[in-house]
């Protein structure tokens, strides 16, 4: 950072000086003028900061490996070259010498050499020109099937612990098949191991692996695991263990699959794949097998301490037994003491049995009383009784009511019937009204209401009659 800030503060005056002609130290005494380590090693910052690990390809020459075990080389193309620098600690993963004219791929930081100012890469990988393609194409399907699941642990299959049968997959003249076989005679000579011969390598190498897994599947006796091997190469020797079908031929396995695919360093997509993966031929075997020595060990240790556990029990079984021998009495005695223990515990029973009886008796009667004074029926009786005598007190007072109020109407349909018009036309009344669209009409109470002409209806006690009005006549 404090770099960064130093290099901006700085540019326009690095303009400045590139553009001035040159002046003597005295005239620059003031300024803020940089060494050249300064400048070398602000360099160096901006090229590491800005590039990274960057991928490049091109061809070696002026190769050198110094006895530090440093390479030293130039990459070139047709129209430029980069020195380079490989320190011994990443070249000694490599599998092989870069020569002169090699065409390669490498894996490099840039940087500035401040002591010489010299822009140079830091390489920490190399492959042959052929293989930038197998390891583009690697990363690729690594991330997909991935992405997929087929790396998760939780799908993979744990290994048996004594595996009775083995098939191995591999080279039939491959060092590889070799360490697996010695290593399974030496750790568990009694695990059946069967082998199945397959290219490694190769444009049938795919082919062959898939079918060798096929027919493991449809065996009548199918092996407790498999280990699929071969010995180290190069990313091309290994290309068919990064296909996309055999990772999937192995992901879809019912076995569990052991990967012991070339050297430690070597890493194949089958590894990824496959339930467990050994970073040798050697120590696959060693994970689909217990140690022979191990279990001899495991046995002694147990057999050991069988025999002590069955020493002591045998001790404490003869002291029982001797103790038993001071305990032992004649059968006739032992009867007899069996007898009077017979009737003891015939009057404890007898003794006991009276007891429960009385207890029960006792419980029963109390019982009984409680029943007794809990039980509803007397009280649902007098409650009935009291709900007739209640019901015949309504119904009187019902009855009372009514009578007064039939007597009260009575008077009061007299009284009204005294008043009501319809007595006194009993008494040879009559009633003279004007139609008006009801029953009775309006009644005429004046003469002069009654106009000549008109129509007027004469009402009787026992009927009506309509009649015409003449000319009126005036009262004297």
């Amino acid at each position: 950072t404090a770099r960064c800030r130093w290099l901006q503060r700085d540019r326009p005056m690095a303009s400045s000086l590139a553009a001035a002609p040159a002046r003597s130290p005295r005239r620059l005494t003031g300024r803020d003028v940089k060494s050249v380590s300064d400048v070398n090693a602000l360099a160096r910052f901006i090229v590491e900061e800005r590039f990274g690990v960057v991928w490049i390809s091109g061809e070696i020459s002026n190769f050198r490996a110094y006895a530090s075990g440093h390479w030293y080389f130039t990459l070139k193309d047709q129209r430029a070259q980069l020195r380079c620098v490989m320190f011994a600690s990443r070249n000694r993963f490599l599998r092989f010498v870069p020569t002169d004219g090699l065409a390669v791929v490498l894996r490099a930081r840039l940087s500035v050499y401040e002591a010489r100012g010299d822009f140079q890469a830091l390489v920490d990988h190399i492959e042959g020109a052929g293989e930038g393609a197998l390891r583009i194409a690697f990363e690729a399907l690594q991330a997909r099937l991935g992405a997929e699941g087929l790396f998760a642990a939780e799908r993979k299959r744990p290994l048996p612990r004594f595996a009775r049968h083995i098939a191995i997959v591999s080279s039939r003249d491959g060092a590889a098949l070799r360490d697996v076989l010695a290593v399974l005679r030496r750790r568990f000579p009694c695990v059946r191991a069967t082998c199945f011969y397959v290219a490694v390598q190769g444009p049938e190498a795919a082919g062959q692996i898939i079918g060798a897994l096929d027919r493991i599947e449809h065996m009548r006796h199918r092996p407790d695991v498999v280990i699929l091997t071969r010995g180290g190469g190069s990313l091309e020797d290994l290309a068919a263990f990064n296909l996309e079908a055999v990772a999937r031929r192995i992901s879809a396995a019912t076995v569990p699959i052991i990967s012991a695919i070339g050297h430690e360093t070597d890493t194949t997509i089958a590894d990824f794949v496959a339930d467990q993966r050994a970073a040798t031929p050697t120590a696959a075997a060693e994970l689909a097998t217990p140690d022979r020595a191990e279990l001899d060990r495991s046995f002694a240790t147990l057999a050991a301490g069988l025999r002590r556990q069955l020493a002591l029990r045998l001790h404490t079984n003869r002291q029982l037994l001797t103790a038993t021998r001071r305990r032992l009495v004649h059968p006739a005695r032992a009867l007899e003491q069996q007898l009077l223990r017979t009737d003891e515990l015939n009057e404890r029973l007898s003794a006991a049995m009276a007891a429960t009886l009385r207890r029960l008796a006792t419980a029963h009667r109390h019982q009984s009383a409680l029943l007794a004074r809990a039980n509803p029926l007397p009280r649902l009786r007098r409650a009935a009784e009291r709900v007739a005598a209640m019901e015949a007190q309504a119904a009187a007072t019902l009855a009372n009511g009514i009578d007064q109020r039939r007597r009260q109407v009575d008077a009061l349909a007299r009284a009204l019937h005294a008043v009501s018009p319809l007595a006194t036309l009993e008494r040879g009344y009559t009633v003279v009204a004007a139609p008006d669209g009801s029953r009775w009409g309006k009644p005429l109470v004046a003469a002069t209401t009654a106009l000549p002409g008109s129509r007027v209806t004469i009402h009787w006690a026992d009927g009506s009659r309509s009649a015409h009005i003449d000319e009126a006549e005036r009262d004297g």
